[in-house]
């Protein structure tokens, strides 16, 4: 094979690689972004909950405040009722009583509703707590291992990218450009193998006589279809890996 032809070759993996790296990089940042996103949802589900269970229990105390109220107002009322002169005052006075038993046992009823919506509250926060310094563990662990990610990343495009440079000005000019046209117009892919006599890329067959001056190796050729260099790679025989002959098939 030709020795630009090689050099293309490689570097369309290199291209290729730099491409795949580069979107690693620029990933990751937004991996990290959803799953603190998530973990920032978590955390306001929890002050959510908290919130709730705090006016829970701001609620219970004003209730039990409010049957201190009642309670006082029916000492005060069976007070005044033995000071009743007449059977109207005293009939009043206990109708007063009355209904003060009947806020009592109203404000009691909704305790009892605050009590059963207090359970699930505080159980499910203290779940949310367990699970939210897990994820928080979770997160930091994930975000170091991004770091090193990048940091590898970023590592192996600048060696690449040194790697590049080295080989662009080996390379002819024009075969440079021929390369970078087609890699620019064709999705990143410059260089393309022929098998079967079909460019691998765009799968159209060459010309017969296109696909016999492509295997001759004696100057760089460009698809016909989606214009990428080509190369041709002969399909390796027993010969070529042992240097002995193919054993002869017995009839």
């Amino acid at each position: 094979m030709l020795a630009d032809l090689k050099l293309a070759i490689r570097l369309q993996e290199i291209d290729s690689r730099l491409v795949d790296l580069q979107r690693e990089i620029a990933a990751l940042p937004v991996h990290i972004s959803a799953i603190e996103k998530k973990l920032v949802s978590h955390e306001r589900k929890l002050e959510a909950d908290r919130a709730a269970l705090v006016a829970n229990q701001k609620e219970r105390k004003q209730c039990e405040g409010d049957i201190q109220v009642q309670e006082q107002k029916i000492s005060k009322l069976k007070g005044q009722m033995l000071e009743a002169k007449t059977n109207e005052q005293y009939r009043a006075f206990q109708s007063e009583i009355e209904f003060c038993e009947t806020e009592i046992r109203k404000i009691e009823d909704r305790i009892l509703d605050l009590m059963a919506e207090s359970e699930p509250l505080d159980r499910n926060m203290k779940s949310a707590e367990t699970a939210l310094r897990t994820e928080k563990l979770q997160v930091e662990a994930e975000k170091g291992r991004a770091r090193e990610r990048t940091a590898v990343d970023q590592k192996s495009v600048a060696e690449l990218q040194q790697e590049r440079g080295a080989i662009v000005p080996k390379m002819p000019a024009s075969t440079v450009q021929k390369y970078e046209r087609a890699r620019k117009s064709r999705k990143g892919i410059g260089v393309a193998e022929v098998v079967d006599g079909r460019c691998t890329a765009c799968n159209m067959a060459l010309r017969l006589q296109y696909f016999q001056d492509l295997k001759k190796d004696d100057q760089i050729l460009t698809c016909e279809s989606c214009q990428r260099l080509l190369y041709y790679n002969p399909p390796v025989t027993i010969e070529d890996l042992t240097g002995e002959a193919a054993p002869a098939v017995q009839q």
